[in-house]
């Protein structure tokens, strides 16, 4: 027997066992997959429990998985291919950026300048940003609450070296401020409005006027190379979504109060203060990234200067 009718006969002896077993030939197909990550309270948390995106990549011979986690950590899985898309505020995608991280911005949504603050206890003796120098600030590093303390300080007339900066994630940031172990909090919502219902605390200043605190949406390179066509997909869901959530307001806090663990009312208020409307990235978006950049580059938070443009999706 020859060698191509030895191969003819061992592919029939294959198929002819596979499907006796009930093997279906499309289990040996490529599974398509789009790895989508997201936060606790976003647009893509209300595309996972809606189900629209799922929807709208079936016909397209995709499956959606979801994986939750912080911005920071969201703009490391897209360049360690963990996931495909993510999003976060402004902060993580510069210091991402500047440790030479593989993904791409491609729309933005304006999360609002109201949604990220500087809180004091209600009996603090601290009345005025001014008032911050030589006191401890809790903070998360490298979230967007970072920019905004920066542009707060300096427009108080403060230098960041005249703060000491405490680095904790949110939950021990807030038992932190708690207990008194920082004199502030800069923080985002909802754990801005939440420690102001429940402890009673006092915001010095929120982010109107100093910075925009855009939520950003990226896709790692090596996924827009090899699926472009996808991307518009998750951005028209993200704009449908989040139309969807900006006429049924209480209907969406408590979507996001069954996810995140907040009161109904809490998550009400907090949607109060951000905007629903998504856009591809614009040249004011760009622009707004490139001046945090750059502040952050002359203060040495970042090792390399950047240009954030080199990290935008071109148009097709």
């Amino acid at each position: 027997m020859n060698l191509n009718r030895r191969f003819a006969v061992g592919l029939a002896a294959f198929f002819v066992l596979i499907f006796s077993i009930g093997i279906p030939f499309t289990a040996f197909a490529q599974e398509k997959v789009v790895r989508m990550g997201h936060q606790k309270v976003g647009a893509f948390t209300l595309l996972k429990a809606s189900g629209m995106l799922e929807e709208k990549l079936k016909p397209l011979g995709y499956t959606v998985t979801w994986t939750e986690s912080g911005g920071p950590q969201l703009l490391e899985g897209l360049s360690t291919g963990v996931v495909d898309f993510g999003h976060s505020g402004d902060t993580p995608p510069i210091f991402a950026q500047a440790a030479g991280g593989l993904f791409l911005y491609f729309g933005y949504a304006p999360d609002s300048p109201k949604s990220e603050a500087i809180l004091v206890q209600k009996d603090s003796a601290i009345n005025t940003v001014a008032d911050l120098k030589g006191k401890k600030i809790g903070l998360n590093k490298g979230s967007n609450v970072q920019y905004f303390l920066v542009r707060a300080l300096e427009k108080a007339g403060l230098k960041y070296t005249d703060v000491e900066l405490v680095f904790l994630p949110p939950a021990a940031g807030r038992t932190a401020f708690e207990k008194g172990a920082v004199d502030a909090w800069a923080i985002w919502e909802p754990y801005r409005t939440a420690a102001e219902t429940a402890l009673g605390a006092r915001t010095l200043t929120d982010g109107v006027g100093l910075v925009a605190n855009n939520d950003l949406f990226f896709v790692s390179k090596s996924f827009a190379e090899a699926n472009p066509q996808l991307i518009d997909v998750v951005l028209e869901s993200t704009r449908d979504i989040f139309a969807q959530a900006s006429k049924d307001i209480p209907g969406t806090a408590k979507t996001f109060s069954a996810i995140s663990g907040f009161s109904q009312s809490v998550m009400e208020t907090v949607l109060s203060h951000r905007g629903f409307d998504v856009h591809p990235m614009s040249q004011e978006a760009i622009a707004e990234q490139q001046r945090a950049a750059d502040a952050f580059k002359a203060l040495g938070l970042i090792p390399v200067a950047i240009n954030v443009s080199n990290a935008v999706l071109k148009p097709q």
